[in-house]
């Protein structure tokens, strides 16, 4: 009798196992936009900036209600509390430009080892981030823009992202 319960117990669960194995179709997700996201990609930005860029890479101005195939460029604003993105697609749905302007968002480790090094008793009190992308354009700018505090005194410093003040 023990053998007959456990055995049914063994093949109930063999069967439980087996009814949930399920094929997925492939899904493959192409980028039109690789160029913007391999110039603003960079492992050490804030996340909330990293997906918002994706967003602004990864949207089909063709499936927007405002395309049409008589207007050349489309200006599109992205939001997040932290921040914005202005880009600017063709009608083939590829970014032209953008404008992005981020604020108190955590700083990379070379920004921040920068700022402590060199000053080393001030506390963080704001900071901007700003990036302007441009496809024709090798030269991408990103900087920061840091408002330091020391007791009485307020500084501010710009630092690019890897650390060096501008």
């Amino acid at each position: 009798m023990k053998k007959l319960i456990f055995s049914l117990i063994v093949f109930c669960l063999t069967f439980e196992v087996y009814s949930q194995i399920t094929q997925l179709p492939e899904v493959v997700i192409t980028a039109v936009n690789y160029k913007y996201l391999n110039a603003v990609e960079n492992e050490d930005t804030d996340i909330s900036v990293q997906m918002l860029q994706e967003k602004v890479a990864m949207y089909d101005i063709k499936k927007s209600e405002l395309y049409e195939d008589e207007y050349d460029i489309y200006n599109v604003s992205f939001f997040i509390p932290e921040g914005k993105i202005l880009a600017a697609y063709d009608k083939d749905g590829k970014i032209i430009r953008t404008i992005e302007k981020f604020k108190d968002i955590k700083l990379p480790r070379a920004v921040q080892q920068a700022i402590g090094k060199r000053f080393p008793n001030w506390s963080l009190e704001k900071d901007v981030y700003l990036v302007n992308f441009h496809r024709d354009n090798d030269k991408i700018f990103k900087q920061y823009k840091v408002k330091l505090k020391n007791g009485n005194k307020t500084m501010r410093v710009k630092l690019d992202e890897n650390g060096d003040f501008i």
